[in-house]
């Protein structure tokens, strides 16, 4: 979406020169539409949705804010809503109704049909974040005797309702038999042959409790445009949508970097937070990592007597904690990615453990080596740092290699824990893993020190 075009739209509505705005709007995308509903003020957003026809105000309003759908939902007489509601997919409206204050959906109940209301509050008694919570009753459902001819007119019938036609499911008293897609349908030129002929009965679906993170890698694993979901009798009750699938990928990514950067996750955009929203959903885990940091001071406390001995090691701590905390990073990133792909399960974690032994050799070696050569030409020579010597270099390329070790096992062993335990393996991520690791490279490195330099 152009700037000078929702500048264009804007203009319009201030000039009242509806029937132009109209004739714009109409040929928009939902999504443009509802990004230029953002840029105008609030007293003017009713105005300018009853400017757009029936169905697409409801494609419009699905794509908004939930707070700027709050707005309107509050403006709307009685039949406004009831027209709103009549256009959504039962999907949709749930999504709407979880986010909406109590008096909001008490009244959004209201006006919904007997029928949508049934289905909302069907789906509504799922868990949060279960294949129940996000799926559609609105399918399409053939019998495995109807003939293709009847399968077709059926599909004509009743399809201008559901979410998608595409892919069809034969049922047989709601169990689910097989499925079969429009395609099929309309290339088998003998009419008369049966649905279940031609139906493929190596169905893949999943059940109402399925996690929803589980049914959108599902989705992304077998490219399909919906995925069945049943309950534990095997009996059809909806199905996931791609676009669903799609929303709850985005959900979560964005939750795991919240959680891997130390933040509490948050279903308001940015620029929809205030800075006491932020406040609240950072300071805990900063608090936290505060405190938690205070077993770095007590070891340096600890060793104080050392380093007052040989105070030039005092100037490698930060880049050994650095080094640490950023191999910790790598491996948690790189095996958290990989959970939450499905690549990896808990009985995966030796072999985890000794790819990442042996890239930490590997890192540590070169590492080491590079920091040697560093810490006696530019430390030493150029900046001429005489306290500098051969054992303390050596000293600190010790350290350097077995943080290096120690960082890359923990980062890739706490993720696959926190999994197994049922936990989000993102709460392991850079803080807590930076955190470990840089109390124990200072115990490393004193302990190195104590050995090669203090007892020389």
């Amino acid at each position: 979406m152009e700037w000078n075009v929702e500048d264009a739209l804007k203009s319009l509505l201030e000039q009242k020169k509806y029937q132009a705005l109209k004739d714009i709007l109409v040929t928009m995308n939902p999504a443009d539409i509802a990004t230029v509903f953002e840029e105008i003020n609030d007293e003017k957003i009713p105005r300018f949705f009853r400017l757009l026809p029936k169905e697409l105000a409801a494609e419009t309003f699905v794509e908004m804010e939930p707070e700027m759908q709050e707005l309107l939902i509050r403006g709307f007489s009685d039949e406004e809503l009831q027209d709103v509601i009549e256009e959504l997919y039962v999907d949709d409206a749930v999504d709407i109704v979880e986010e909406m204050p109590a008096n909001v959906v008490k009244r959004i109940l209201a006006q919904a049909q007997p029928d949508m209301r049934k289905k909302i509050n069907e789906i509504l008694r799922y868990p949060d974040n279960s294949a129940g919570s996000i799926m559609t009753t609105e399918y399409v459902s053939l019998r495995p005797d109807m003939t293709i001819r009847d399968a077709i007119n059926r599909i004509r019938r009743t399809g201008v309702d559901k979410e998608t036609i595409y892919t069809c499911y034969i049922t047989e008293g709601r169990k689910l038999l097989g499925f079969v897609t429009v395609k099929d349908l309309l290339l088998t030129s003998d009419d008369d042959k049966l649905v279940e002929e031609i139906m493929d009965t190596n169905v893949i679906s999943v059940n109402t409790h399925t996690d929803q993170e589980e049914v959108a890698q599902t989705l992304s694993k077998y490219n399909f445009l919906a995925l069945p979901v049943v309950d534990t009798e095997n009996r059809m009750v909806g199905i996931v949508t791609f676009d669903d699938a799609m929303d709850v990928l985005e959900e979560e990514t964005t939750e795991d970097i919240e959680i891997m950067a130390g933040i509490t996750p948050s279903d308001k955009t940015y620029l929809r937070s205030n800075a006491f929203d932020l406040f609240k959903h950072r300071i805990p885990w900063l608090m936290l990592l505060m405190v938690s940091a205070t077993f770095t001071g007590m070891i340096i406390t600890g060793f104080e007597s050392a380093l007052a001995a040989q105070v030039v090691l005092t100037a490698f701590i930060p880049m050994l904690m650095d080094t640490g905390g950023n191999s910790g990073s790598q491996s948690s990133v790189t095996v958290i990615r990989a959970l939450s792909l499905g690549e990896l399960e808990f009985p995966d974690l030796p072999r985890v453990v000794l790819k990442e032994i042996e890239t930490a050799v590997l890192c540590g070696v070169s590492l080491s080596a590079i920091c040697f050569i560093k810490i006696m030409v530019v430390d030493r020579m150029l900046l001429g740092n005489t306290d500098i010597t051969p054992l303390t270099a050596l000293v600190v390329c010790l350290t350097m290699a077995v943080t290096v070790l120690i960082a890359k096992v923990i980062g890739c062993i706490l993720p696959m824990i926190a999994k197994k335990l049922g936990f989000d393996p993102a709460v392991m991520a850079s803080p807590f893993i930076t955190t470990t690791v840089d109390a124990l490279s200072l115990l490393v490195y004193f302990g190195i020190a104590s050995a090669l330099l203090f007892h020389t």
